[in-house]
C-alpha cells in the first residue's frame, strides 16, 4: 500500500484500478485537494494498493504517515478502469 499524489484528473474516482509501477493499483481513497486555494491544477491524493491489501486498508491497519509516497501527472496515469463496480 502506498500513497499517490496525481496531478492533474485523469477521471478516476474511489475504486478506480490503474496501471502503476507495472502492476494493476487499486484506489481505496482519493482525496481531492487544490480546487480553491491551491496549486493551478487540481491534486488527487490517493491510497493504492493490490487486492491483497484491501482488508488491511479497510480495517485500517496501517499508519497514513508512514506510506510510501510517490507522484505522477494525470497524463503519464494507465487507467484502466475509471471506477470498479467492487468500490465500497
Amino acid at each position: 500500500m502506498q500513497s499517490l499524489i496525481v496531478r492533474g484528473d485523469p477521471g478516476i474516482r474511489k475504486g478506480a484500478i490503474i496501471e502503476y509501477d507495472g502492476e494493476e493499483q487499486i484506489c481505496f481513497a482519493i482525496q481531492r485537494q487544490g480546487d480553491y486555494h491551491g496549486p493551478d491544477e487540481v491534486q488527487l491524493w490517493c491510497t493504492i494498493g493490490t487486492e491483497d491489501e484491501r482488508e488491511a486498508f479497510e480495517k485500517r491497519q496501517f499508519v497514513p504517515h508512514w506510506l510510501d509516497v510517490d507522484s505522477i501527472d494525470a497524463d503519464a496515469l494507465d487507467v484502466v478502469e475509471a471506477k470498479s463496480e467492487l468500490a465500497v
